[in-house]
């Protein structure tokens, strides 16, 4: 059955939790623009923290002042795991989970208490299943009709994916025809070089994918960014 698409003024902050949720994590995103994505190897979801180097990384990038980390949802054995010992290590990282196609992947995070989800596409069937089990899902939209959608489903935050196949400037294009556009968050393909042009662009933040840690130079790149945002005034 297909969900009904209600319109944003169905909807009144103060006294609904989900635009709450909502709200807060485009206020924890505009304090930090950036989210990095993350896939655990089989490595990582071992019985103990020890030999895993995703965790020893994610601690890196923690201690250097990363604020939000969405970790890759995997239907295997030791995932909620692993995310437990990234809560338990990394107290006051905002994480959630990535990669949300599903109602089992909602019902693995319902029992984890995440600030938030991530799907890769636009689904009102799932956004609604996230709503009833208290889980903030993050809906991805390509073109200007997953936009609309959306913005009348009560979306506040999306996420554009993938990003660098549609380029900087064509959200800003969508102002014109749709009008008030949502918080959005710029994923897919992206670097760390690529920040601050994309925010410049119109991006409310930008999240970079799992080959930033898997090079080492980007790895130090994203270092060196987070350091030096941090002691900024």
């Amino acid at each position: 059955m297909t969900s009904r698409s209600p319109n944003t003024s169905d909807f009144d902050s103060s006294s609904n939790p989900w635009l709450v949720r909502q709200e807060l994590f485009v206020a924890s995103l505009q304090h930090q623009p950036l989210l990095l994505v993350v896939r655990p190897e089989p490595d990582d979801l071992g019985p103990s923290a020890s030999g895993s180097v995703l965790l020893d990384q994610v601690q890196q990038l923690h201690a250097a002042g990363l604020l939000h980390l969405e970790v890759a949802w995997l239907n295997q054995p030791g995932w909620g795991e692993f995310m437990q010992r990234v809560q338990d290590q990394c107290p006051g990282l905002n994480l959630g989970a990535a990669s949300v196609t599903s109602p089992q992947a909602l019902n693995d995070l319902s029992c984890l208490n995440l600030s938030y989800a991530m799907a890769p596409c636009w689904s009102p069937d799932l956004v609604e299943q996230a709503r009833e089990v208290g889980v903030l899902l993050v809906p991805g939209v390509f073109s200007p009709t997953e936009v609309h959608q959306a913005l009348r489903f009560g979306c506040r935050v999306v996420k554009l994916f993938p990003a660098a196949n549609l380029g900087p400037g064509y959200w800003g294009r969508l102002h014109a025809p749709l009008g008030p556009l949502p918080f959005v968050i710029a994923a897919g393909g992206l670097e760390v070089g690529d920040i601050p042009v994309w925010l410049e662009a119109g991006h409310g933040a930008v999240a970079l994918g799992r080959k930033v840690v898997g090079s080492p130079p980007a790895f130090q790149a994203l270092l060196d960014w987070l350091r030096q945002s941090t002691t900024q005034p």
